[in-house]
Parts: structure tokens; sequence; C-alpha cells
């Protein structure tokens, strides 16, 4: 028993994928009423944010408010994505009936979404500056917020999409789970001393939460992708350019962090991203089988987290 609970705890991230996506299909075989599925939907829907909201919540009373600063670093991030996203965007407005066009959509949403609300979970691990990622997470999601109203609309049309009413979708999604919890974080640093230092005291508390968010991630795509009626070659073809991109951004990420003294840092801003907000962004506005990108990602970027926190494990054993 002792040695399962060391295996578990070793490598949650795998553990936590491998059980939404055996969680969803033992769901599916189940004999259950159309009724009792429709509620674990509306249960899971419900959950999901309340955990990141927590979860970040708790990351970010261990970061004091004067920690959180721009870095030089942060704008060759940005330049990154927004250059790459543009690009895409512009390309699929000229070539619209491009037969590569949902693979590239795919690509497109792995690459300007923002930096995973975890990041700063995964960071404080591998024993990284949690406040320098957590600065990046909320400038790029505000970048985000202004590009991707100004630029999905080029790339893919639809009737009544312009930026307004693309902004203040996307606004009313990022406020709530990552500029509230920002805020009640300080407001209990400063106003509740006591309760705010018992919960710096939980170790690994915010990381467990993210390994349950990210079980409901995997068992939502597994879902997802068990009801898409797209080809065998569009869903490859989205796994594929979602792995190149995961690799790329964290390789990249790495390299310009090595000429600030921040590689792994960097390395996590720009390569862990936020999957929820990249299937919520296919779903909302463009094509629905788009959304699987966020769960193709949510395995590659898991994957080389738990291999980062292995080779970190290892070293601290030596």
């Amino acid at each position: 028993m002792i040695a399962i609970i060391r295996f578990i705890k070793n490598w949650t991230l795998p553990v936590a994928m491998l059980s939404g996506a055996l969680a969803y299909y033992i769901c599916r075989a189940l004999p259950l009423t159309y009724e009792v599925k429709a509620d674990m939907l509306a249960v899971i829907e419900v959950l999901q944010p309340v955990l990141l909201f927590i979860m970040l919540f708790v990351a970010f009373c261990k970061i004091k408010p004067t920690d959180l600063k721009p870095h030089r670093w942060h704008v060759w991030l940005l330049l990154t994505q927004c250059l790459l996203f543009a690009a895409s965007s512009f390309f699929l407005c000229v070539f619209p009936d491009s037969c590569a066009r949902l693979v590239l959509e795919g690509f497109m949403l792995a690459i300007i979404c923002p930096t995973a609300t975890a990041c700063a979970v995964v960071t404080q691990k591998l024993g990284g500056d949690s406040a320098a990622t957590t600065s990046y997470t909320i400038i790029i999601n505000m970048v985000v917020a202004l590009l991707c109203p100004a630029l999905l609309p080029l790339a893919h049309p639809q009737p009544g999409l312009s930026f307004v009413p693309a902004f203040i979708v996307i606004i009313n999604k990022v406020f709530p789970l990552l500029i509230m919890p920002l805020f009640l974080a300080w407001f209990v640093r400063y106003l509740m001393p006591g309760f705010h230092r018992r919960i710096v005291s939980t170790k690994d508390l915010a990381f467990y939460m993210w390994a349950v968010s990210l079980a409901i991630a995997i068992a939502v795509t597994c879902k997802a992708l068990a009801h898409s009626h797209e080809s065998m070659w569009h869903v490859g073809g989205i796994a594929v350019v979602t792995l190149v991109a995961c690799l790329f951004q964290f390789g990249f990420g790495r390299w310009i962090g090595r000429h600030y003294g921040v590689q792994m840092e960097a390395g996590q801003a720009l390569g862990q991203k936020n999957t929820v907000f990249i299937i919520w962004l296919g779903y909302t506005f463009l094509s629905p089988i788009t959304a699987a990108a966020g769960g193709f990602y949510s395995v590659w970027h898991n994957l080389v987290n738990s291999w980062q926190l292995y080779k970190k494990r290892k070293m601290s054993d030596d």
C-alpha cells in the first residue's frame, strides 16, 4: 500500500490523466439514464471552475503583491505568441478554403492560449520563481482578451462576431477565474493574517487540486472526441500540431529564459497552457473539433511537467 501511495504521489499528473479517461469510458458504459448523465455534466461544469478558483487562490496567497512585476523576458514570450497567432490568422483570412483549416486552427489555439492558471503551482514544485510566472500569466491573459477579439473574426468569420462582443465574452471568462482569486488572496493576506498563515502552511494542496481539475479536463476531452464526427485525419493532425506547438514553446521559452537566468520559469510560462480556455475558445469562436486541441495539449504539457518533476525528484534524491 505504501508503494502504491508513493507511486501516485510521484506520478500524480499521469495518474490524473489516466483516471479522467477511464472515468469517462466507465460512466459511458454504465446503464445510466439521460437525466443522470445530464446531472453529472452539470456538476462537472460547476466543479471545474470552483476547483480552479480555489487552486489559484491558494497559489496566490503564497506570492507577495510586490513580487508581481514585468520582466524583460516577458516581452519575448509575448512577441512569440502574438506574432505566430497573427500570422496564422492572416493566412486563414487569405486562404479561407484551405484543406488544413481545422489543423491550423488547432495550432492557433495552442499558441495564443494564455499560461495555465496552475503554472505557478508547478513552478513552485520545480523550485522556481512562481511570482515571475504569475506576472506573465496576468499579462498574457490581458493581451489575449484584446488580441483574440481583433483577429478571430478574420480567421473564422461568424455572423455578428465583432471586437466588442467577443472582448466582453472573453473578459467574462478571464476575470472571475484569474483576477478575483488574486484580489481575494490580497484581501486575506492583509486583513486575515491568521487564516493566511494557515493557507500558506498547507503543502502541495494547490498541486493536488490541479490534479483533480486535470482529470476532469481529460474526461471532458474524451467526451468531445467520442462525439466528434470529424475524420481521423483532422483529429490526428490536431494531435500532431499541438505536440509540435507544445515542444516548441517549452524549448523556445527555456532558450529565451537562459539569457535571463530563468530557464525553467520562461519554459513553464510559454509552454504550460490553460487548456480549459483552449477548449472553451474552440467551442465559442472556432470549429467544435478544434476544442480537441485543448485536450491533446493537456496531455502533452502534463507529460512534459511529469518528466520535469521526475528529474527534480531524482536530483533531490541524489
